[in-house]
């Protein structure tokens, strides 16, 4: 019954704007990894080239490039793993003292809030954070596997085992890059969801310019064109 009726400190509106933040984020990631045919993302176009990557790794020697570039992805990986991590902790020390928060925001919103709605607003930020981190330490632990698989692949071209390992590697590779993708699309949605904190129209605007960022980077940037000019090598 309590819930119930803290349910009404929010308004319609309010939920309007989560609806379509939460909808915004389930929906430009399905269109992101299930794109139409004739018309790939940046992410489905560079499935091909991870597996011309290790279709290349195998006749490469030395191969200290592919070990290098690997760990590099492995980096990046923990550095926004770790930066995920550390603003969940100053979420959490935040919903412990929303006083400071409140009178931040109330003269921006020019009203009173009670702190449960600071709370649940804080909250929202803190579940993208959680899936975003998550998403990392995934995408950490499968480029792991990666570089293990990519050490499994026989130094000699001829062997039975060689191109279909390292087929199996492009595959980790590539589940790996789309862990990451998911964790960098939940930290721009939690970015969004700060715009909470100064009302259900910031919101709103917040996603629709999240929305739009994403889609134009996926399906309408420069770097999709060049990666457009020369069509990936279907051989593979």
């Amino acid at each position: 019954m309590i819930w119930t009726e803290r349910l009404y400190l929010f308004s319609p509106l309010d939920l309007t704007a989560l609806t379509l933040l939460i909808g915004s984020w389930i929906w430009i990631g399905w269109r992101i990894e299930t794109p139409k045919p004739d018309r790939p993302s940046v992410s489905v176009l560079m499935e091909d080239f991870r597996r011309g990557w290790m279709h290349q790794m195998v006749t490469r020697e030395p191969r200290v490039f592919d070990a290098q570039l690997i760990g590099s992805l492995r980096q990046g990986a923990t550095f926004f793993a770790s930066a995920a991590m550390i603003a969940i902790g100053g979420g959490l020390a935040l919903i412990g003292n929303t006083e400071q928060l409140e009178g931040v925001v109330s003269d921006l919103t020019l009203g009173k809030t009670p702190a449960f709605v600071w709370e649940v607003k804080l909250l929202l930020v803190l579940m993208f954070l959680a899936n975003a981190f998550l998403k990392y330490v995934w995408a950490h632990r499968l480029f792991g596997y990666c570089a293990v698989m990519m050490a499994a692949v026989p130094n000699k071209p001829d062997a039975e085992l060689c191109y279909p390992r390292a087929a199996q590697a492009a595959e980790i590779s590539i589940t790996a890059a789309r862990s990451f993708n998911r964790g960098m699309r939940s930290t721009y949605f939690s970015l969004a969801a700060v715009a909470w904190l100064a009302g259900a129209l910031p919101l709103i605007g917040a996603t629709l310019v999240t929305l739009a960022m994403l889609y134009r980077r996926e399906f309408a940037s420069h770097s999709r064109v060049i990666l457009m000019q020369i069509p990936p090598d279907t051989s593979l």
